[in-house]
């Protein structure tokens, strides 16, 4: 049996399947690329360790988009990325380094803590 959609539910059809599906359930504003890094090293040090995917899911990003940044904090030894033989497959697993937990506890979380996201408020009182 063939279903008829109207133009009012086609157009809704469209919509939604050209919203990416990170979008769909939890809208993800613009973030600049500390609170990205930010993000990163903080899933890292909540899972211990995650593999590509897991963690680009986990923190909303896009692999394509994203990848420089894992691999600037791979060079500044913030993380580290241990790859290992499964047959045919290379599985690359990412962990926090102990450098990479001190940049985010002495500089990301100060930084803000000064500039915090949109939509959150200050912890600090400048009246």
């Amino acid at each position: 049996m063939l279903n008829i959609v109207n133009q009012t539910q086609i157009s809704t059809i469209v919509k939604v399947a050209s919203v990416p599906i990170g979008m769909m359930t939890d809208p993800k504003k613009y973030r600049d690329r500390i609170y990205i890094v930010k993000d990163i090293i903080l899933t890292l040090s909540e899972y211990g360790h995650l593999n590509q995917t897991a963690l680009f899911s986990f923190c909303g990003l896009n692999i394509t988009k994203h990848k420089q940044i894992l691999d600037n904090l791979e060079q500044n030894e913030m993380i580290q990325r241990i790859e290992t033989i499964d047959g045919k497959r290379t599985i690359t697993i990412f962990k926090v380094t102990q450098k990479g937990m001190n940049f985010c506890h002495e500089i990301l979380e100060p930084f803000e803590k000064l500039f915090p996201r949109s939509g959150r408020s200050s912890s600090l009182n400048l009246e």
